[in-house]
């Protein structure tokens, strides 16, 4: 059953306390990259059958397997994922950055470049479930970043088949290769390459804490989106809320896995007792009853506030995932939030909503780190390089600036470099 907190009354460490993973998978996922990096293909196919219990002859998906997975996809989710892709498209669309040139006096020149990755990492999850909704969240952005190349990896299932759908949402969103291929073993080959798998300049998606603690390990070999943990939400709501609807919300991220967390922060406490009664109601009837029952029973609360600014105060300070802000004037409180992965404004915004259709990205910062980590973006898939021109007449005039400042700094040979043009 949830728990209900009155805040002030209980113990800050219990307000916002997140649940992390008691394995310790920092040595077990180091050895699995020691393997990829050494032993390439062979390692893959050796965990594939360890971990996923299929043996594969090969890693890579076919274009047979690809266009027959399109015709094993009802036309009505086809339709629904073009849609989603459309929508993802025209928000991410806005976010697209342009170089910029400044010129100046004396013949100054300076800019920057915006560059596209040469080649991007793509990992979706498997196991308990399949997420083609990620596939469109990640692909889409790096394609109109304009991207050289697009690389998914994702497990295979015990037949050595992908899921139909997550292969039909690749081929919509024009991922250019896909390997069967899951876990730290998947990352560890997106970073350093195998003899089938090429090596990327950037891996981003969402994965179990094995996926997460490879990609902190592999980081400064390639690019990482961010570190991202358990699926979280957050939502703040008075009480005119529906407790009905509020449960939903909050079993929706608690299916995802026994360590999601779902939190409410209300100002009443006749709501939080409906909606704890609606959640010990609703948790029944999920296909996933375990998994969501477990992740409300130890991670899941009910924070009672005695105002909703305070309410919002207590969402910042836990930064969510995922914030709903279940209030009659959300706009009204929308500049009070300042960490928040994405934010579902009004009592008509499920984060299911964000989860498929609506546009922008689900792939999100979790366990506090929204306080300095953003949703990705097409900014993600982009890098800069500045780039400066100055003619002589306009190195001679600042040339005593530039060696009085490197002389500040103990640097006489730059200070030279400035001036060795003039004497």
């Amino acid at each position: 059953m949830i728990r209900i907190l009155k805040y002030g009354e209980v113990a800050d460490a219990d307000i916002f306390a997140r649940s992390v993973p008691e394995v310790d998978v920092a040595g077990i996922v180091s050895g699995i990259i020691a393997e990829v990096r050494a032993r390439g293909d062979a390692a893959l196919l050796e965990y594939c059958e360890k971990f996923d219990h299929v043996a594969l002859d090969t890693l890579e998906v076919t274009p047979a397997e690809l266009d027959a997975a399109m015709g094993k996809v009802e036309p009505e989710f086809i339709e629904v994922l073009e849609t989603a892709a459309a929508n993802i498209r025209a928000f991410h669309e806005k976010q697209v950055r342009n170089s910029f040139i400044i010129t100046g006096k004396d013949g100054v020149v300076m800019g920057q470049k915006v560059i596209p990755l040469d080649r991007v990492g793509l990992y979706v999850p498997g196991g308990t479930a399949a997420y083609p909704s990620t596939v469109l969240m990640d692909a889409i952005p790096a394609k109109i970043a304009g991207c050289g190349e697009i690389v998914m990896t994702t497990p295979p299932a015990r037949d050595g088949s992908v899921n139909p759908a997550i292969l039909a949402a690749a081929k919509l969103a024009g991922v250019g290769r896909i390997f069967k291929v899951g876990g730290a073993q998947a990352v560890a080959a997106l970073a350093y390459g195998t003899q089938s798998i090429p090596c990327v300049d950037k891996i981003v998606g969402p994965g179990n804490a094995f996926v997460a603690e490879a990609k902190k390990q592999v980081f400064g070999r390639v690019s990482i989106d961010m570190i991202a943990g358990p699926s979280e939400i957050l939502v703040v709501a008075d009480g005119r809320s529906d407790p009905r609807q509020l449960a939903a919300d909050m079993l929706s991220q608690a299916e995802h896995d026994k360590m999601a967390s779902a939190v409410l922060v209300t100002d009443s406490m006749a709501l939080a007792q409906a909606v704890r009664d609606e959640i010990e109601d609703q948790v029944r009837a999920l296909p996933r009853y375990e998994i969501a029952s477990a992740s409300i029973d130890v991670n899941g609360k009910v924070i009672v506030a005695d105002s909703i600014d305070q309410a919002i105060d207590i969402a910042n300070a836990l930064a969510p995932e995922h914030l709903e802000l279940c209030l009659d004037n959300p706009f009204d409180y929308l500049n009070k939030i300042r960490h928040a992965g994405s934010i579902f404004m009004g009592r008509n915004c499920p984060e299911a909503l964000g989860d498929y259709l609506a546009g922008p990205n689900h792939t999100l910062p979790t366990g506090g780190t929204a306080r300095f980590y953003s949703p990705l973006s097409v900014d993600d898939f982009v890098k800069k390089s500045q780039y400066t021109y100055f003619t002589r007449e306009a190195l001679q005039a600042v040339s005593d600036k530039i060696a009085r400042f490197a002389r500040k700094e103990g640097l006489e040979g730059h200070a030279r470099s400035a001036l060795s043009r003039f004497e």
